[in-house]
């Protein structure tokens, strides 16, 4: 593999799922942060996906945004050559573990079917430009999830053997390889990383923070799996936004970087934290939140820990993460209770009614 020093520089940049919850930060980050670099945010709008993440940006002269998906190869193509793309940031997947269990198979589809089809037409795209595939790059982003469950001891690396235990999970690791094997087979120019569970502003309230959050603003019960001792190294999603950028730059071709946050929690561990920050912040007598914990039966094949070891991209890139889980979550708590109507607004449904006139039902 390619482990030469290089400085990759984006013209004209696709962020595939740029309406979710990492996607929206990373678009932001580009646009406002790169004026020179045309950004095109390619997302199919399906229900975690959420254009208020990004009016800050909308009106921006190097942004566009384009409804399609990525399974629809016709579209993606046309998308590519109108645009001139020469760098893809592929953020786009079902990422739910629970909704995987309960139906497979669109995750299979789009996580598999739809990395591959980006990927088939990417090459067949830039193969034909008079440069090929020199100033080229496709950046595949996926989960430590792939790798499986670790024990009391260790770490995820990146040499560590592939063990996925859930749909979701299995689907990002059938990506992942594919991707390699573009790499390997066409020469075709690719780097990917594998991140810890991120945390932060626009995460739809599925997730654990956000929901817990609102369910804690709301007084309603806080459902933890089994005793709640899994554990999970979490990343704030800004400096997961940073890393992209530092790995997309810098990182070698055919490369994987994981990226973690160095904080690893126990599950119950950080919702007693959250509860002691959220009784602050809403003015409750100390313990009061943590009365809405309520243990119930376990996910099906769920993961006992997580935790990356980030060394590769700290030692050959230069990053850390910028702030304790600590500090990110306070942020975190801050930004969902200043922003209650996005919170209503996403779990209502009522901005789906509205993209589907401005955009076409999905």
């Amino acid at each position: 593999m390619d482990k030469q020093p290089r400085q990759h520089k984006p013209k004209n940049l696709l962020v595939t799922g740029g309406a979710g919850f990492i996607g929206s930060h990373v678009v932001q980050r580009w646009v406002t942060g790169h004026p020179e670099v045309n950004v095109v945010n390619l997302d199919a709008l399906t229900y975690a996906g959420n254009l208020t993440n990004l009016t800050a940006v909308e009106h921006a002269d190097n942004y566009t945004f384009v409804k399609a998906d990525i399974r629809d190869g016709a579209a993606v193509s046309k998308i590519l050559r109108e645009h001139k793309i020469d760098t893809v940031i592929h953020l786009a997947a079902e990422s739910h573990v629970d909704r995987s269990i309960d139906g497979p198979m669109e995750f299979l589809d789009t996580n598999i079917m739809g990395t591959a089809t980006l990927l088939h037409a990417c090459r067949e795209y830039w193969k034909d430009t008079a440069e090929g595939y020199a100033g080229k790059l496709f950046y595949h982003v996926s989960t430590d999830e792939v790798y499986g469950s670790l024990g009391a001891e260790g770490l995820f690396t990146e040499q560590t053997s592939y063990d996925p235990r859930s749909p979701y999970s299995a689907s990002k690791a059938a990506s992942d390889h594919i991707v390699r094997a573009w790499f390997h087979t066409y020469g075709f120019p690719v780097v990917l990383s594998n991140c810890s569970n991120n945390y932060g502003a626009y995460q739809f309230p599925e997730k654990l923070l956000p929901l817990f959050i609102h369910n804690i603003a709301s007084e309603k019960p806080l459902p933890v799996y089994g005793e709640g001792i899994n554990v999970r190294d979490w990343l704030w999603v800004e400096d997961h936004a940073a890393a992209i950028e530092v790995i997309l730059r810098g990182g070698g071709l055919g490369e994987t970087y994981n990226i973690g946050g160095e904080n690893e929690w126990r599950n119950i561990d950080l919702i007693r934290t959250l509860c002691r920050i959220m009784d602050g912040r809403l003015g409750r007598a100390p313990g009061t939140s943590e009365k809405l914990i309520s243990f119930v039966e376990d996910r099906a094949g769920h993961d006992m820990r997580y935790a990356i070891d980030a060394a590769k991209l700290r030692d050959d890139l230069g990053w850390r993460p910028s702030i304790t889980f600590e500090e990110g979550l306070e942020k975190t708590v801050d930004w969902y209770l200043a922003n209650s109507d996005w919170l209503k607004e996403v779990t209502s449904g009522d901005y789906r009614s509205y993209y589907a006139r401005q955009y076409g039902d999905r």
